[in-house]
C-alpha cells in the first residue's frame, strides 16, 4: 500500500496511543463514528480541514498523520528485510508496518542499525588481531622477554652449585631483560590506548591506517598535486595524519604514483569524457590510449563519482583501499580470495570485470572491474612485481549509466557489460564471513554460519 494511503491507520494508531475511543473521537471532529471506522480502516480518502480537525483532536501536526514515517525509517526496515531474506510480498508492507506501528519500526530499526555497528567493530577487532603486524609483533616481544627473564630464574633456582661470577651475569640478564619487558609492555599498552577521537571510539594507528586516514581527509583528492602547484613531498611534510616514518614512505609511493598518473590522463578531461561515455573503464582506456590500470586509479580519484578502490601487490597485501558504502574492505591483508582483483593479478594484463554482492552487507550489488600490470621492467631469471587493483561501482551508477548511454556502451571494445551477469558472492575477510558454503574459505567464521 501507497505511503499516503495509510492515514488512516496512523489516525488509529495515534490514537489507541493517546488511549481515546474511535467514538469520542468522532464526536469531537463532528462526523459519525461509522465515517471515522472507514478512515482508519483506509477505506476514505481524508485532507483539508477533516485532516487539520483530527491532527488537533489527537495533538499532533497533520504531516505525521499524512506523510508518517519518515523515508530512512523506511528504508531501514527495508534493508534489515533483505539482510533477512525477507519474501518479497513481506517486504512490501514495511511502509504499511512503519505506518500503523511508528514505536515498534523505530526500536526494529534501530536494532537493525545497532547490529550492523556491532558487525563492524568485530571485523575490526578481529581482522586487528588477526593480521595487525605491528600487534603481532609488540606481543611477540612481550612474550619472548618473559620467557627469557623465567629461563634465567629456573637456573638460578634450580643450580645450588653456580659461581659468584655467573650468578652475577645471570641477575644482570635479568635486570636487563626485566628493563626491555617494561619498556614492551608500556609500548604495547600505549599503542592499544592510542585513539584518534576523544570518546576512544577509533582503534590505535598502524601506518597503513595513518595512510587511510590521510587519504580520507583529502577525499581520496588532491588539486593542488592535480595543478602542479604541490609536490608530493610537500604534501607529505604538512599531513598531520602521518606520524610514523613507514606511513610517509607509503604515502609518498602513493602520491608520486597519482603524479604520474596525473601525466597521462587529465581529471578534467576524465570527467567529462565519464558525462559523455559513462564510466566504464575500458571504454575510457581506449578513449585515452591509456593503460587500463591508469584508468582505474584516476576514476577511484574524481571527486563526483561514487567508488571505492582497493590494490595489492603479488603476495595479496592490501596496499590501497578507498571504503565505499556496504562494501567491507578488511584493515589488514587476508582479503577474500574471490574477488576479481585476484583472478586478474593471476593473468596481468587481462581485464577482469564482473557483478559481485558480498555476503552479510544488506545484499548490495556492485560493478568490480580489476586490472594488474606489472611494476618493473622484466628481467632474466628474476620474478616479477605486479600490483593488482580493482575499481568497485554501485550497480545501480552502471545501470543508470546503460539507460542513458544506451545498452551497447559497456560492451566496449572486447569489454563485459557486467551489469547482465549473475553476481559473483564474496566477502570482506573469512573470519567475519559467514558464507558456510565457500570454495575460498581459509578458516571458520567468528560469526553465524547460515549464508
Amino acid at each position: 500500500m501507497a505511503r499516503e494511503g495509510l492515514t488512516g491507520s496512523r489516525i488509529r494508531e495515534r490514537r489507541t496511543m493517546s488511549g481515546m475511543r474511535q467514538a469520542d473521537l468522532a464526536r469531537e471532529i463532528g462526523i459519525s463514528a461509522s465515517y471515522l471506522n472507514l478512515i482508519e480502516h483506509n477505506r476514505r480518502r481524508i485532507g483539508g480541514k477533516l485532516l487539520v480537525n483530527i491532527a488537533s483532536a489527537l495533538g499532533v501536526e497533520p504531516a505525521a498523520l499524512s506523510e508518517g514515517a519518515e523515508a530512512a525509517l523506511i528504508a531501514t526496515l527495508r534493508e534489515a528485510a533483505v539482510g533477512n531474506a525477507i519474501s518479497d510480498a513481506e517486504l512490501d508492507r514495511a511502509d504499511e508496518f512503519a505506518g500503523r506501528f511508528p514505536g515498534w519500526a523505530e526500536i526494529l530499526a534501530g536494532a537493525h542499525r545497532r547490529v550492523n555497528a556491532l558487525e563492524r567493530t568485530i571485523e575490526t577487532l578481529t581482522d586487528r588481531l588477526a593480521h595487525d603486524p605491528q600487534l603481532a609483533a609488540s606481543l611477540h616481544e612481550v612474550l619472548s622477554t618473559a620467557a627469557a627473564i623465567r629461563s634465567t630464574a629456573s637456573i638460578l633456582a634450580e643450580s645450588k652449585d653456580i659461581s659468584d661470577e655467573w650468578r652475577d651475569r645471570f641477575h644482570n640478564n635479568i635486570d636487563q631483560d626485566s628493563r626491555r619487558l617494561s619498556d614492551s609492555s608500556k609500548a604495547l599498552v600505549g599503542y592499544l590506548d592510542a585513539t584518534d577521537g576523544q570518546d576512544g571510539s577509533d582503534l590505535a594507528s598502524s601506518p597503513q591506517e595513518e595512510v587511510d586516514a590521510f587519504l580520507i581527509e583529502h577525499g581520496y583528492h588532491f588539486a593542488s598535486l592535480e595543478s602542479g602547484t604541490q609536490t608530493p613531498e610537500a604534501l607529505i611534510e604538512d599531513a598531520i595524519q602521518l606520524t610514523s616514518m613507514a606511513g610517509r614512505h607509503i604515502a609518498l609511493g602513493i602520491l608520486k604514483q597519482m603524479q604520474r598518473d596525473a601525466r597521462l590522463v587529465d581529471l578534467g578531461a576524465l570527467q567529462q569524457a565519464c558525462a559523455d561515455l559513462g564510466p566504464d573503464p575500458l571504454q575510457l582506456a581506449h578513449h585515452f590510449n591509456a593503460p587500463a590500470s591508469v584508468i582505474l586509479r584516476r576514476l577511484a580519484t574524481l571527486p563526483d563519482l561514487v567508488s571505492g578502490f582497493v590494490a595489492c601487490d603479488r603476495a595479496g597485501s592490501l596496499l590501497v583501499r578507498k571504503p565505499i558504502d556496504h562494501f567491507a574492505l578488511p584493515r589488514f591483508g587476508a582479503a577474500c580470495p574471490l574477488w576479481p582483483m585476484f583472478q586478474a593479478i593471476a593473468t596481468p594484463g587481462v581485464f577482469v570485470s564482473h557483478a559481485v554482492q558480498q555476503v552479510g552487507r544488506n545484499n548490495a550489488e556492485f560493478s568490480c572491474y580489476a586490472v594488474a600490470e606489472q611494476t618493473q621492467p622484466a628481467g632474466y631469471n628474476t620474478p616479477p612485481l605486479v600490483q593488482g587493483m580493482m575499481l568497485i561501482l554501485p550497480a545501480t551508477l552502471n545501470r543508470e549509466d546503460r539507460l542513458k548511454h544506451g545498452n551497447g556502451s559497456h560492451q566496449g571494445k572486447g569489454g563485459h557489460q557486467n551489469g547482465t551477469q549473475t553476481p559473483l558472492h564474496v566477502g570482506s575477510t573469512c573470519r567475519v564471513c559467514a558464507r558456510s558454503a565457500c570454495p575460498g574459505r581459509r578458516e571458520p567464521s567468528i560469526l553465524s554460519e547460515g549464508f
